[in-house]
């Protein structure tokens, strides 16, 4: 078995869609970002490539290639999860939390565990998404953008 860890942050911009685990959340600003931004798909995808040892998103998908900007980030956690099936990995489950003051994210956590879980190709039950905020302290409690984490298992294919 293997363990994986991922962090990501972005920081809010106007005048873009706020994506978060594939949705779309109503929300006054969008996050500033090469693709759709999602720091949610992104720190998962990084825990995946972690995971199976293989570099990270920003490796795989550089931020100076165009051919990602606006890229949909479920499409790009879906090809990191064939790259860790093509190394013998199968995820077992992972874990995510977004960190955010603003905003409330509760009404949607079950709506980005089925996105991330379909992109993955993996059952529902394996994907937990959590939402907190830092209680106005730091950048993310200041509302100036969102991050998140996530720490995902992987074993060998049977």
């Amino acid at each position: 078995m293997r363990i994986g860890l991922g962090f990501d942050t972005h920081a809010f911009a106007p005048g873009r869609d706020l994506i978060l685990g594939g949705v779309a959340i109503p929300y006054e600003q969008g996050l500033m970002g090469h693709s759709d931004a999602d720091v949610l798909a992104h720190a998962v995808s990084d825990a995946l490539l972690g995971a199976a040892n293989l570099g990270d998103i920003g490796q795989h998908f550089p931020d100076t290639d165009p051919a990602y900007r606006g890229a949909d980030s479920l499409a790009l956690l879906a090809r990191c999860m064939k790259m860790v099936r093509q190394q013998g990995w199968e995820l077992e489950n992972v874990d995510a939390v977004v960190i955010a003051q603003v905003p409330k994210l509760a009404p949607y956590r079950l709506q980005m565990q089925q996105n991330m879980a379909r992109a993955m190709g993996v059952a529902q039950q394996c994907v937990s998404v959590k939402a907190t905020t830092t209680e106005r302290l730091g950048f993310c409690g200041r509302a100036e953008g969102i991050a998140a984490q996530a720490v995902c298992l992987l074993k060998r294919k049977e």
